[in-house]
């Protein structure tokens, strides 16, 4: 028997978006180097942590277009861009930055965790101080 060929009805490869002014979200997303690889990009879209133009996203192949808004976290932060152009490679971040206008609003950025405060010239910790800061922090 001869095995037959599935037609998607266009010439763009499996899960690409045919239209030629869009690109899948997961790629974008790793073109504009928010994501150092297209599978963190992947996961941050199917975990549905991703918003485009204000609707929750759960497809890694979602079509995304010049003028779209997206809404995802990356660290600690909570990032909101316009998207301005495709791209066609992942390439150095200059070209990277002028694939999206940054929305974000203006705050304090935190770089990591939430730290425990200390009075100064308290001085070092004690035991039972380094115990209290653990529990604080989550660890048993």
């Amino acid at each position: 028997m001869a095995a037959r060929a599935h037609s998607t009805g266009g010439s763009a490869a499996e899960g690409e978006p045919s239209d030629a002014s869009a690109l899948r979200l997961d790629k974008w997303l790793w073109f504009a180097r928010f994501f150092k690889s297209r599978t963190l990009a992947a996961r941050i879209c199917v975990g549905g942590n991703i918003r485009l133009n204000r609707m929750v996203v759960k497809k890694a192949h979602q079509a995304v277009r010049p003028g779209d808004v997206l809404t995802f976290p990356q660290g600690w932060r909570i990032r909101v861009v316009r998207v301005c152009a495709l791209g066609e490679r992942r390439g150095p971040v200059a070209e990277a930055q002028r694939l999206y206008e940054d929305l974000t609003p203006p705050g304090p950025v935190r770089e990591g965790p939430p730290v425990a405060e200390r009075r100064a010239g308290s001085g070092r910790p004690t035991k039972r101080d380094r115990r209290a800061i653990d529990r604080l922090g989550g660890k048993s």
